[in-house]
């Protein structure tokens, strides 16, 4: 059976190459792969494009508490953006990015956020590779917040993250 197939194929090829003249085949094929290639690029271009121009809105998160070392910082703001559990956190003049599912925090240069009001802005591209070394990460749902714990480092200062959530334990907003 199989080299009947075989057989067939090949007079199938044959017969499209006495039909066609040599010079239109090679067209035809070259021209079939530019359309492919064609296509290929246009269809990936816009999604690159909207990825490295997109910048994400971030809104203030109200009621959200960050105490650092046991204590409130003087100056703060928690701001939260599409995704569930990933928050930008304004820490005096420092800016983190807090990935509470994968337990990763990056520092942002201040000079990328741009903070208008009740509003972030933050381009995709502004985040780093690499995040900071944290180390004793704890979540615990406290009732009326969920409580993210970690420290900077080994050693380093003690960062408390308090998200309101809903009494049946969904983030609040």
């Amino acid at each position: 059976m199989k080299n009947f197939q075989t057989k067939v194929a090949a007079e199938d090829r044959m017969l499209a190459r006495r039909l066609m003249p040599e010079g239109e085949s090679r067209a035809a094929l070259w021209m079939g792969v530019l359309t492919l290639s064609l296509l290929v690029i246009v269809g990936a271009t816009p999604g690159l494009v909207a990825r490295q121009s997109s910048k994400q809105q971030w809104k203030t998160l109200p009621f959200a508490i960050v105490r650092y070392n046991d204590d409130a910082p003087k100056s703060w703001n928690v701001y939260r953006g599409e995704r569930k559990g990933i928050y930008l956190v304004r820490l005096w003049k420092r800016y983190l990015l807090i990935d509470t599912d994968s337990q990763n925090v990056f520092e942002i240069d201040p000079e990328k956020v741009k903070a208008e009001g009740e509003n972030a802005e933050l381009a995709a591209q502004d985040i780093p590779e690499d995040p900071l070394e944290i180390s004793e990460w704890k979540t615990k749902n406290a009732g009326p917040v969920l409580r993210h714990r970690f420290r900077f480092g080994k050693s380093g200062n003690f960062m408390e993250l308090q998200i309101p959530v809903l009494p049946n334990g969904r983030p609040a907003y």
